[in-house]
């Protein structure tokens, strides 16, 4: 409830936030459309994509002056330092919000051009991106996981891994499964439907989930979708909304990707519901951007996918991820880093806040579309009612004293030497 004139001036600038972003659509505007698929696949895919600057780009305009809308969101940052001062800390999330949407804005006017990429690594960072001074790198992480995966990708496979269902039959599963999981929002019912306008099979939407059409899924993918989709995507989307007076919470800038993207990957872990294909396709987008921001070219990052027994029109759809935004031998589109970026990130931010006696902090992952760097802040909002707690958290985020559990056992195993352990272990394995 908006109960004083504090509450109402941040409401206030937090809906003139969430309206300027509103025409924003990142991957609306980077996507290449169904006839460079059809002239790739024309020339046996070996011949470059016809994407060869912004002249591509032109046509498919951006559905808002950029200039203009630069100019709205450096008015709502003065705005937000004349009603709350500079050092206001919901004013501070605001404004660096509003800056990150100004670095989207010129990402986008940079589609085709060798900026693109320089305002994708601002915004995502890159492969060679380090979690601590001199610590490994995400590519780092993509040999690890290829090396572990070798051994794996073959194995475990079992029927539940049977693509039997069409998009049709698997949205009507995960409308059931997902109604029951938000069974009190409005007339009980959670909206997924099927849509051809998206390069993966599955996307989250702002209030519902779209299936791609032509696409087959298994009961491993629609328990993936269920808790990745629905629980973290779906939910924190709800979470937001439901703020009464940060209503920016509703809404997600690139900073809040990787929290989103690492805690769906937790999810999928935490509920049993990953495999090794599935942990081998996110890794495998470290691999092709590291190659792509090495000078690789479109074909080359194809063959890549095609060599690790990936379909043809599969290949091209993960190359297209890679590339879309810029050119066929340009420099990546690097959001697609961010999935394996949270996970860790976030996984070892769990770990420490337990170790810490933090465990109140963790539930407010899901109270919206955030970012680590502002849980301590949300915590004293919360405090303050500016933020009311996430009403849909999943069960294994509810259950605090089961996941200090665990954690604090990992905190321990974490210690150990696993090559080490390997010459002890080798009689018995």
């Amino acid at each position: 409830m908006i109960d004083s004139k504090y509450h109402q001036t941040i409401y206030t600038l937090s809906e003139r936030l969430v309206n300027a972003q509103r025409p924003i659509r990142i991957l609306d505007a980077l996507k290449w459309d169904s006839r460079v698929e059809a002239e790739f696949f024309k020339h046996k895919a070996k011949e470059l994509p016809k994407v060869a600057g912004p002249e591509f780009y032109e046509q498919n305009p951006l559905r808002f002056d950029p200039d203009q809308k630069i100019e709205e969101f450096n008015l709502i940052i003065r705005d937000i330092r004349r009603e709350l001062g500079q050092f206001n800390s919901i004013g501070a999330i605001m404004q660096r919000m509003c800056r990150e949407y100004c670095t989207v804005i010129e990402m986008l006017k940079a589609r085709g051009t060798p900026d693109f990429n320089r305002f994708s690594q601002e915004l995502y960072g890159c492969s060679e991106d380090a979690f601590y001074a001199g610590g490994p790198t995400l590519k780092d992480l993509a040999v690890v996981i290829s090396d572990t995966l070798v051994f794996l990708k073959q194995q475990g496979s079992t029927d539940i891994d049977q693509k039997i269902y069409t998009s049709e039959e698997a949205i009507e599963i995960l409308r059931k499964r997902l109604s029951s999981y938000f069974q009190d929002e409005e007339g009980g019912q959670v909206r997924v439907k099927a849509s051809d306008d998206i390069i993966a099979d599955a996307a989250a939407g702002a209030e519902c989930i779209k299936l791609r059409s032509n696409a087959m899924f298994s009961e491993r993918d629609i328990r993936v979708l269920e808790v990745h989709e629905g629980w973290v995507h779906l939910g924190t989307t709800l979470n937001g909304l439901s703020q009464p007076i940060s209503t920016f919470l509703s809404k997600g800038p690139p900073s809040s990707t990787t929290t989103q993207e690492g805690l769906a990957i937790i999810m999928e872990i935490f509920t049993f519901s990953s495999h090794p294909a599935r942990i081998q396709r996110i890794t495998d987008r470290i691999n092709a951007i590291h190659m792509c921001e090495n000078g690789a070219n479109f074909i080359e990052v194809f063959d890549f996918f095609r060599a690790q027994g990936v379909p043809e029109a599969e290949s091209y759809g993960r190359t297209a991820r890679v590339f879309r935004g810029s050119t066929a031998e340009g420099k990546p589109f690097t959001k697609d880093l961010v999935y394996n970026k949270g996970f860790i990130l976030i996984y070892n931010y769990i770990r420490l806040a337990i170790q810490q006696g933090l465990l109140s902090r963790i539930p407010l992952l899901f109270v919206g579309k955030t970012t680590l760097e502002d849980l301590r802040v949300l915590n004293d909002l919360l405090d303050e009612g500016l933020v009311v707690a996430p009403k849909y958290i999943p069960p294994q985020f509810k259950d605090l004293a089961a996941l200090s559990s665990w954690m604090c056992y990992s905190l321990f195993l974490n210690q150990l030497d696993l090559k080490r352990l390997a010459m002890e272990y080798k009689e018995i394995l």
